[in-house]
């Protein structure tokens, strides 16, 4: 008969240990209840309108689309060179969040560039490659799920190829001739605009380690699910 995987009966955490994770729930509840105001308040830039206000919005998800990659490539790495199921899933929930923010400033960006370029969409360096690091974030869940027995292998390199990529994504601007603004601007922005932009980074930093921590859970969750089927399965088998 089949034990129980040891610690699987204990994994629940105790509630003291939830007191951060909903204090920063708070904190990320305050900050987008009053961003919006600040937003509203902040001055609205001369040559491109109101529409830059997209700006608040737009630059966090691009600042923690590369977080992710990172991430991402940091708990591959652990996978990879040290069989780490931790990092693993590190690995995994931030490529979650990496397509989420993704898809965010694939939209964004073309909202706020047909009224300030012209044009929804430009093969300049900084789109270019920001859309290149989506997509290699999409291609790690699709080899993920069908690379077959070497899946996670497979994923994970295509972490580090991603990883490789961000930094790319953040000097491009400063390297290459592009309508996209340089790395200067924030910066350089008025207290005005700088005080909610500052709001709205840590707003949306502090929810995306939310939910990076309860998508590290959820993970561990179907990890140990499956480790208990496979329990039940040689109990019944022994039985």
């Amino acid at each position: 008969m089949t034990a129980v995987p040891p610690g699987l009966e204990s994994r629940r955490m105790p509630k003291a240990s939830d007191t951060p994770l909903h204090a920063a729930v708070v904190v990320a509840a305050f900050g987008f209840a009053a961003a919006p105001f600040l937003i509203l308040e902040a001055p609205v830039e001369t040559s491109m309108g109101f529409v830059q206000k997209i700006f608040y919005f737009h630059v966090p998800c691009a600042w923690l689309l590369l977080v992710s990659t990172i991430l991402c490539a940091a708990g591959s790495i652990a996978y990879l060179f040290r069989g780490s199921e931790r990092g693993d899933r590190l690995a995994v929930s931030a490529a979650d969040l990496a397509v989420m923010l993704g898809a965010c400033v694939m939209v964004s960006g073309p909202l706020w560039a047909r009224p300030a370029w012209g044009v929804f969409w430009t093969w300049d360096a900084r789109l270019t490659s920001s859309l290149l690091l989506w997509l290699m974030m999409v291609a790690y869940h699709l080899a993920r799920r069908y690379g077959g027995p070497g899946a996670k292998k497979l994923s994970a390199a295509l972490a580090l190829f991603a990883a490789a990529d961000a930094p790319l994504v953040y000097i491009s601007v400063n390297v290459w001739r592009t309508i996209h603004p340089k790395t200067t601007v924030v910066p350089n922005l008025d207290k005005p605009m700088a005080q909610p932009f500052l709001l709205s980074m840590v707003t949306f930093t502090v929810l995306y380690v939310v939910l990076l921590v309860l998508r590290m859970r959820l993970e561990r969750a179907h990890a140990d699910l499956a480790g208990l089927q496979i329990a039940y399965e040689d109990m019944m088998e022994d039985a």
